[in-house]
């Protein structure tokens, strides 16, 4: 079966597949798994996978891709116009960012160099939106971090290494606000409790006391995300 990706795990004891809701397939494989072990794998469950996905298809229409004319970002309460700036014998795509305003100029009859310049905005936009949030929700709960990275995982929407990192998505960026913060806090309260257990969610409650619902809700949230992104 063709179509998915593979993703090493660390933590992972053994083989596991996701299906996310627009159709992508991922396997979790212990480090240096055998690729044909994880072909025999995948091939083993197609059933499964393809049932998932049928199950995603009933439910959510397919969205065509479309390259945006407007980037609505919830979570910071902005919407941004996008302008695409052809430009003869151009070979790459550049962003630029002024007025509240952005450009991309090149070789934009490119969708995929569209795409990673809009990416490489995403990131720069929201390292200078969390930082200062971040901070602010530091200060108030006195948990600590050392330094915060803005990534696009595909598999969470942040997390906290034992080295005091925050790692944050930019898709949060078109969720709301609320989900937003909420992430923050989880993510800090990793800083006293680097697992789920039961101290560590009466911590998040001490700070979010609404945080059942604001996680159950991110289960279901890639729904905000454009297909552009292609994450989700």
């Amino acid at each position: 079966m063709s179509g998915f990706s593979v993703r090493e795990s660390g933590r992972a004891k053994r083989l596991s597949i996701k299906v996310y809701p627009r159709g992508r397939v991922e396997v979790v494989v212990p480090r240096r798994t055998r690729p044909a072990d994880v072909r025999e794998f995948v091939e083993a469950h197609r059933g499964w996978i393809q049932k998932a996905r049928d199950n995603f298809a009933a439910d959510h229409l397919p969205e065509p891709f479309m390259l945006p004319r407007t980037v609505r970002l919830d979570g910071i309460e902005r919407e941004v116009d996008v302008a695409y700036e052809p430009a003869r014998g151009a070979r790459t795509v550049k962003y630029r960012f002024a007025g509240g305003k952005l450009a991309l100029s090149g070789l934009t009859t490119d969708e995929k160099l569209c795409v990673a310049a809009l990416k490489r905005w995403l990131i720069s936009l929201a390292k200078t939106e969390y930082l200062p949030q971040l901070r602010s929700l530091s200060a108030m709960t006195g948990l600590p971090f050392k330094k915060m990275h803005v990534r696009g995982q595909r598999t969470c929407w942040g997390s906290h290494s034992s080295s005091g990192t925050v790692s944050l998505n930019y898709c949060l960026m078109f969720l709301d606000p609320d989900h937003l913060r909420y992430v923050m806090i989880h993510e800090l309260c990793h800083a006293k409790h680097m697992n789920h257990s039961l101290r560590f969610w009466r911590l998040v409650a001490q700070f979010e006391p609404g945080y059942k619902q604001l996680d159950k809700d991110l289960n279901s949230s890639w729904k905000k995300i454009p297909t552009w992104v292609g994450i989700y």
